[in-house]
């Protein structure tokens, strides 16, 4: 499934291939929780150079149901979407509406944010849905702990994700999907070895690093990702799960990481935010009032060569749904355009380089 084909430090640059194409790492993948990016089409996708996103098992299992969508033809037609797909699990939502839900070792009874209806959730019906939705990439279901945490709710928690990974692997998927194993441990080291280890004895066909951004100082997700990542299976993929902001990414892929996801640049979007080479760019600000350039002068996505700041301000501040549609389309053609100049960098042997000009810019708060 997974092909290396360059590395320059840590960083690696390589190819997954699914049934439904071939996604070149490293790759940030739009989250389409619903079966739709939010406020985008797919046209806007392609245009973009989106290459696999990502749908959530525990919305569209509430709605409009898996059983609905397999019978539509699977999450590819139903969407009309024709690139690779990642479903998660539902096993964040575990933890984000833990409020909801009640935890047993057979897996987890939730209240539907919807309707107040209960529901079972568990690493076989986990599977059965994602097989009905027919991605290209099923996760694992696993539970997150919120951090901190103790090492004693840390070790739980992973033997927990471990017997149910071993659950999730006893469950047939349809032939074309590839089944993604999800490590815990929180930031510590050696409970992190001890699920990876664990993991590995079941084999997968990708890892993926969970259970961070969920309440730990940024420096020490950085901290352990440098540290953790590279000791993690060479020959498979390497996803970060919901992380992050731009340099949190690049922080990634500086350690190895290979695949990310994050509803930050959409979700920023809409509250006014663009994502620029300059640092994060507020465009509610009276600064931006008459300012006739474009959101960034260095990006060459359709919104910034032919919108201005002034124009995009006025659409925001007088609630039309056209700005949030022109700041999301461009923070995920600058995420995209990122990872595809981190992974020429990596094949040329340069990403060092690339990484501190990108990062020296980015902090230049130029827009504060």
């Amino acid at each position: 499934m997974f092909t290396l084909e360059g590395q320059s430090g840590e960083a690696r640059a390589g190819t997954i291939k699914t049934a439904h194409g071939e996604i070149q790492t490293p790759i940030f993948m739009p989250v389409g929780t619903r079966a739709s990016v939010k406020s985008l089409w797919q046209e806007d996708l392609e245009e973009m150079r989106a290459q696999i996103i990502l749908g959530n098992t525990y919305h569209l299992f509430l709605r409009p149901g898996h059983e609905l969508i397999e019978r539509m033809g699977g999450l590819h037609k139903f969407m009309s979407w024709k690139g690779p797909i990642l479903t998660d699990s539902g096993g964040y939502q575990v933890f984000s509406l833990s409020e909801l839900n009640k935890l047993t070792e057979e897996g987890v009874v939730f209240q539907s944010h919807i309707d107040g209806s209960k529901h079972m959730l568990t690493p076989e019906r986990s599977m059965e849905i994602q097989r009905a939705l027919g991605s290209d990439i099923v996760m694992a279901f696993d539970e997150c702990p919120a951090l901190p945490s103790t090492r004693e709710i840390l070790h739980k928690s992973l033997k927990l994700t471990e017997r149910w990974a071993k659950r999730c692997k006893s469950v047939e998927l349809k032939p074309h999907q590839h089944l993604f194993g999800i490590i815990q441990g929180g930031l510590e080291l050696d409970l992190r070895h001890e699920s990876m280890q664990g993991l590995v004895e079941l084999g997968f066909d990708g890892y993926a690093l969970g259970g961070l951004s969920v309440g730990e100082k940024n420096e020490e997700m950085v901290a352990l990702c440098a540290e953790f990542v590279p000791k993690m299976p060479k020959d498979k993929p390497r996803y970060l799960m919901g992380v992050g902001k731009p340099l949190d990414v690049l922080n990634g892929i500086k350690a190895g990481l290979d695949m990310f996801d994050c509803v930050l640049p959409s979700r920023n979007a809409r509250n006014g935010q663009f994502l620029t080479h300059d640092g994060p760019l507020n465009i509610k600000k009276a600064r931006f009032l008459e300012d006739g350039a474009p959101p960034d002068p260095s990006c060459d996505c359709r919104v910034c060569q032919r919108y201005s700041r002034s124009y995009i301000r006025h659409l925001f501040n007088v609630g039309e749904y056209l700005a949030g549609q022109l700041i999301t389309f461009h923070n995920l053609y600058f995420y995209l355009q990122m990872v595809k100049q981190a992974r020429e960098s990596i094949l040329k042997g340069s990403f060092d380089d690339y990484y501190q000009t990108f990062y020296n810019r980015y902090t230049s708060n130029k827009w504060e």
